[in-house]
């Protein structure tokens, strides 16, 4: 089955095309074509506009979708003079993608694809309508089935197939799953609008333990990077600050964090106090020179850290966890990682885990391709009209 995957969630517009075959984690896939781009206008304001996200979804999917298909191999010259009434009442609110799309379609034939899939939730709302409007569209206009999916079991998903128990080395984009995924599965999701332990007995059947209660880790480590005057994405600049400080020695000072909820009896998560102990941190210390930047960026990833892999490693306990699955954008932080990794194999655990590589980690088509086929195969595929982006969509 080939799969056309759309992801316009956030502020990364993606489109990938897979072949798949095969059934839950015995599948095969190969990326036949994958384009992303990060959009770079929201870094001058520190995060990201929802109504700018939209505009540049819509300038830039043609040129992705035409580049994906064009390393395909299955972009196919046409001269159409069909009506394209019905592609521009679906786009009627995209004044930038509508006639990019109505001229692309003029220009170009129904390529070789069974499936479109495209994330409908959670996100930012005005972002997803894009990607669920351009879908639609191309649905009506190639008579091809549309598959919501949940761009967070996309995560999850992608982490399940590609995750890598090595030093993380990039794999090749043909894919056939090298180990055998255990179950209780628990996956430990992160991102800017996630902090979220998912437990699984078996194949894409899920329960929620725990979640957090205010803001996400991504967020959290955002927003942090935002009080240090650190360039946005925040994420990336904290990770790589909080290394040089441990690679100078900054590995103990008098600057300490709370580790929020690290004892509770639950599986919840809380970072919104961590974020203001830092503000009411930096406040104290102005001017902020290099040396306290680093130490507060170090002590701060600690701190996260510490309460992730705290709250995780008393889960796979619990549940006799036998794969542990890490997704979402803050799973590219290195430290977080490592932890991950070091925690497990010191407390003897047999559990195996799997973290896909960083650049497969933050937002991309491919693990809504992934999701797609499954939910594909599982004929969950809808009507193009009754597809609705859900900014707050639950995965459980």
């Amino acid at each position: 089955m080939r799969i056309l995957a759309i992801e316009t969630s956030c502020d990364e517009t993606a489109v990938c095309i897979i072949e798949a075959e095969g059934e839950g984690l015995g599948v095969r896939f190969q990326v036949l074509g994958n384009a992303l781009l990060s959009q770079a206008v929201h870094a001058q304001y520190g995060g990201v506009f929802p109504s700018l996200a939209r505009r540049e979804h819509e300038r830039n999917l043609v040129p992705l979708f035409q580049k994906a298909l064009e390393e395909a191999k299955l972009l196919k010259s046409a001269h159409n003079q069909g009506d394209t009434s019905l592609i521009e009442k679906v786009l009627h609110r995209e004044n930038d993608l509508r006639p990019q799309l109505v001229a692309f379609l003029k220009e170009h034939g129904k390529p070789d694809i069974d499936c479109i899939a495209v994330t409908h939730g959670p996100g930012l709302e005005p972002a997803l309508w894009v990607g669920v409007n351009f879908a639609r569209a191309l649905a009506h206009a190639w008579n091809l089935p549309v598959v919501p999916v949940n761009h967070m079991e996309g995560h999850l998903i992608l982490s399940a197939l590609a995750g890598q128990d090595e030093k993380y080395q990039v794999s090749s984009i043909k894919y056939q799953t090298k180990h055998k995924v255990q179950f209780p599965l628990l996956a430990l999701l992160i991102s800017g609008g996630h902090t979220e332990l998912v437990l699984a007995r078996e194949w894409m059947k899920y329960e929620l333990l725990g979640q957090t209660r205010d803001d996400a880790v991504g967020e959290a480590f955002d927003k942090v990077a935002r009080l240090l005057d650190l360039p946005y994405p925040g994420g990336p600049e904290i990770d790589k600050l909080a290394k040089r400080a441990r690679d100078v020695g900054l590995t103990k000072s008098h600057i300490e964090l709370p580790r929020p909820m690290i004892d509770t009896d639950d599986y919840d998560f809380s970072f919104s106090g961590l974020k203001t102990a830092v503000r009411r941190l930096v406040e104290s210390k102005q001017p902020l020179s290099e040396q306290t930047k680093m130490e507060i960026a170090r002590e701060f990833e600690e701190a996260c850290a510490d309460v992730l892999v705290a709250k995780t490693l008393r889960a796979i306990e619990e549940y006799n966890i036998e794969s542990l699955v890490v997704g979402g954008g803050v799973s590219a932080n290195e430290y977080i990682r490592e932890r991950l990794a070091e925690s497990i194999k010191s407390y003897g655990l047999s559990t195996k885990l799997l973290i896909p590589p960083r650049e497969l980690a933050t937002d991309n088509a491919l693990m809504i391709a992934l999701a797609g086929y499954f939910r594909a195969l599982n004929k969950e595929c809808a009507e193009p009209e009754t597809i609705r982006a859900n900014g707050n969509l639950k995965l459980v």
